[in-house]
């Protein structure tokens, strides 16, 4: 294949794997984060812009109110979800051409494409993507000193997200070592102004930004106890990103070569302020209580990079076949948005075969209850609060995904549960993909809940 005819190859196939697939969930909004910023987008005006939600800056919520003004569409809860979509593929793929500047080679391209991590949050109408794409172009104009580019994209990762002010390290060790401290001064002036303007509300509604701002801290610090931080109770900094986070985004394949790639690595001057901002902003993330996958999404390209290194060491036809097997995980991954959402189909398949009217034990604590229309007779029991209620009413127990009893949430009922004990058993199991490598229900659970949950469903065959 010529090198024009495999560039136009593998753009159309970025593209494929980035938009195909964005109205996954058929209208339901199974994602939290994206719940609460189309929440926050449809109630805008432009006579009030003002967002009342400060858990993320105002940046990307203008950028999908303003984008849906534009096109002339109505300003709805669900097309403030596709649009933010729409814009996290958009990201996503800019983020891939910038991170080919900086490392150009045909291998680290088509990993990043198919790196399993980088397909999810493409997909999600949240910051993951656009934050990527932050960071890596303040690593890319860095590394070619363009430094007044650099402080306006800093900004607007600030006015998406206040965490993104670790994003201006790169830049900062950049004019440090060059010892240009009146650039790093304007440098850090054209961040606040960015900032500003893009993000109004933070100083406009100061005390609902800094109240907004004090929660998720607390939250994030392990101060503040939620149900959806339990996971990780007793879980270790660093350590817990390299077993419950990297083998999954990446893909197992993909992860393992990225640790052979450390053994005499090759390392380019150039790329020596990229791999400390990288080192840095895991040192600081890996050890924060809450070790979501989403916190460490800016590092996902780390693994498709430091796989290639290896790559490149091998033989052509290893390396040809190395490469082929790192691709699966993505290609099984993708493979999901041509198919209904799971829930869909679990719903369905219960409508049409459970009795009307029957009476179903499920559990609260995910985002949004399956869609069976009103045909069951549904409790939400809350295991994260309550005490154990008697099983004796109901025809089914379904477990809508592995929240839960992974968390370790009352041990006993599901032991008993899964064991038969409850007089209950499984009758099906909805599994959105193959677990060729991975099980990816012991990964961190962000990582699944959301988009494609392991659904299972028990029916009474016994009294106690």
């Amino acid at each position: 294949m010529s090198s024009k005819y495999y560039w136009i190859f593998v753009i159309v196939v970025l593209l494929i794997t980035r938009f195909y697939g964005f109205n996954w969930g058929s209208g339901y909004a199974f994602n939290p984060d994206e719940n609460n910023m189309a929440t926050s987008i449809s109630q805008m005006s432009f006579s009030n812009l003002n967002p009342h939600f400060f858990a993320y800056g105002q940046f990307p919520l203008y950028l999908g109110f303003i984008t849906q003004k534009l096109i002339n569409i109505p300003n709805t809860f669900i097309n403030s979800i596709y649009t933010l979509r729409i814009w996290s593929a958009v990201f996503s793929c800019l983020a891939v051409l910038i991170l080919y500047l900086i490392y150009s080679n045909k291998f680290f391209f088509l990993l990043l494409i198919f790196t399993p991590g980088l397909i999810q949050i493409a997909h999600f109408g949240t910051t993951e993507s656009l934050l990527l794409l932050v960071f890596v172009s303040v690593l890319y104009l860095s590394i070619t000193h363009r430094y007044f580019f650099a402080a306006v994209i800093c900004g607007i990762g600030i006015a998406t997200k206040i965490s993104a002010l670790i994003f201006i390290i790169p830049a900062v060790l950049s004019l440090a070592k060059d010892k240009q401290f009146i650039k790093l001064f304007l440098f850090l002036v054209i961040i606040l102004a960015v900032f500003c303007f893009l993000s109004p509300y933070n100083l406009i509604n100061f005390s609902d930004f800094i109240s907004a701002f004090k929660y998720e801290t607390a939250v994030a610090n392990g101060s503040l106890p939620v149900f959806y931080t339990r996971q990780f109770i007793g879980t270790f900094p660093y350590l817990f990103q390299f077993t419950h986070i990297f083998p999954y985004i990446a893909g197992l394949p993909m992860f393992v070569f990225s640790i052979f790639s450390l053994y005499r690595p090759k390392i380019y001057k150039t790329k020596l302020i990229m791999i400390f901002s990288c080192l840095i902003y895991f040192l600081y993330f890996g050890q924060v209580f809450t070790k979501w996958t989403r916190f460490m999404s800016p590092l996902f390209f780390v693994f498709p990079l430091l796989s290639t290194l290896y790559l490149n060491r091998q033989k052509p036809i290893i390396k040809y076949l190395l490469t082929i097997i790192c691709l699966i995980p993505g290609l099984i991954f993708f493979s999901q948005y041509f198919k209904p959402d799971i829930r869909i189909t679990a719903s369905d398949w219960m409508n049409q075969n459970l009795p009307v009217n029957s009476k179903i034990l499920s559990e609260s604590g995910n985002v949004v209850n399956l869609p069976f229309g009103g045909k069951f007779s549904v409790d939400n029991f809350d295991f994260y609060n309550q005490s154990l209620l008697s099983v004796d009413n109901y025809n089914y127990i379904l477990i809508p995904s592995r929240r839960v009893f992974k968390n370790n949430f009352a041990p006993k009922y599901y032991q008993k549960l899964f064991s038969g004990q409850l007089g209950f058993t499984q009758i099906i199991q909805f599994s959105p993909l193959p677990n060729l490598f991975l099980n990816d229900e012991n990964a961190e659970e962000t990582w699944t809940v959301f988009d494609r949950p392991t659904i299972r469903i028990f029916q009474r065959t016994s009294e106690i």
